[in-house]
């Protein structure tokens, strides 16, 4: 996890940090965090993972789909309200404060990997495992890595990072991870392999990144799906930093008042359509990569996110077009809750609710979608209905907090 509107005030925090003083407040950033934890909710939850459009989808391994932008957009929206919280703290008050939140971030992302804390499946070996056996299997096969927990990581780094160092020594360090992940990847010998990295690089279980996943993490605690390597594992997570820094570089230059809006907007175009295009120069020889996240794909996609946020910011705060964005607000505003509710719900409905239909027993996602959905439409239209409807249903959960003033943050 874990990581504009004046937001309501309450008794509870929250991973979203304060944006610009009420002289300023800049609603772009709350709709651009928005609809990034929107689409997040969306790609994680069609109605079938056999019938997607292609926009939804990870690419299979290099390239990208606008499904890859989502995850390094709202780093980079972290890092963006991380220096606005920042810059209003004195920065003795901030070292305990951001290593407390990184750290619940990263816990509540190993007990959402954790949820139900029971193993629901079968136990090889096992015919009728008790409780405490399925209780601990969970525990010796717990996924340490995760999304929450590459957030709070992320975040804990290159806020304290930025804490005490100037400008250009946040750029030193940005370019030294970038520089120094793509020298590691591609030029030392990958064990058990015989080669340098840069020559199994389209080989997902044989890269670098993968090796230390399993030393690191252990084969029995890695990704389920892929069982060799971590999309969000340790020596990834390395340039995942370096995007929530460019945040904050960019959260710098949001808050730069001595310049009009709209010359801050124009810089946001200028600099995101040049880092568009020195990511995708550079993906010729680390090629974009959403598991690896490659230093081509964090300048790729932290350019393509100020060009999505420029826009934003002209659209919202420049022409003042806002009455489509409340639905993004509301999102925005809790993100914590939208992601961790949605995973649990995803988890109860896709692995510990069941009903029978026509003598089988099958989960409530699957009974749901087969009943209401797959017999009206094509199936990949099918597919997305449903996962449309999922995202309108947590709309309707975070409206009612919205109104009630009820913001979650760590």
């Amino acid at each position: 996890m874990s990581t504009v509107l004046e937001e309501p005030q309450v008794a509870i925090t929250s991973t979203a940090a304060p944006l610009p003083p009420a002289a300023e407040r800049l609603v772009a950033l709350d709709v651009f965090r928005g609809a990034t934890i929107a689409g997040m909710l969306l790609v994680n939850n069609p109605g079938t993972w056999s019938a997607i459009y292609p926009p939804l989808e990870h690419a299979p391994w290099n390239g990208w789909t606008p499904t890859d932008l989502i995850f390094p957009f709202f780093l980079f929206i972290v890092g963006i309200t991380t220096h606005l919280s920042l810059r209003k703290r004195p920065p003795n008050e901030m070292v305990l404060r951001i290593i407390r939140r990184g750290l619940m971030i990263v816990v509540v992302g190993l007990l959402l990997n954790a949820f139900p804390f029971f193993w629901w499946g079968k136990i090889a070996g096992v015919d009728h495992p008790s409780f405490w056996q399925r209780v601990l299997y969970r525990a010796e096969h717990l996924r340490f890595a995760g999304v929450l927990q590459r957030i709070g990581i992320a975040y804990m780094a290159a806020a304290l990072l930025s804490l005490r160092t100037t400008r250009k020594q946040q750029i030193a360090i940005v370019t030294a991870l970038l520089v120094g992940y793509w020298l590691v990847m591609t030029l030392v010998p990958v064990p058990g392999t015989g080669t340098i990295g840069a020559l199994v690089l389209d080989q997902p279980d044989k890269t670098l990144a993968a090796w230390t996943d399993r030393k690191i993490l252990g084969t029995n605690h890695i990704w389920a799906s892929s069982k060799t390597w971590d999309p969000e594992g340790p020596l990834s997570t390395l340039p995942a930093i370096a995007t929530a820094m460019l945040g904050i570089f960019a959260g710098r230059w949001i808050a730069e008042k001595r310049r009009p809006l709209p010359e801050r907007i124009a810089g946001l175009y200028g600099v995101g359509c040049l880092a568009m295009l020195g990511g995708s120069l550079w993906g010729w020889v680390f090629p974009i990569n959403k598991n690896l996240w490659t230093s081509s794909y964090v300048i790729f996609t932290a350019g393509f996110a100020c060009v999505v946020l420029a826009t934003c910011l002209w659209i919202v705060d420049v022409g003042h077009i806002s009455g489509w964005t409340k639905p993004f607000i509301v999102y925005g505003v809790n993100p914590l809750i939208a992601f961790v509710g949605s995973g649990l719900m995803a988890r109860l409905i896709d692995s510990l609710l069941r009903v029978d239909i026509g003598g089988k027993k099958v989960s409530l996602h699957q009974a749901s979608y087969q009943l209401w959905f797959q017999p009206f439409f094509p199936e990949k239209f099918a597919s997305l209905l449903w996962g449309l409807c999922f995202v309108a249903l947590w709309l309707g959960i975070l409206a009612v907090l919205y109104r009630r003033n009820v913001i979650v943050k760590l």
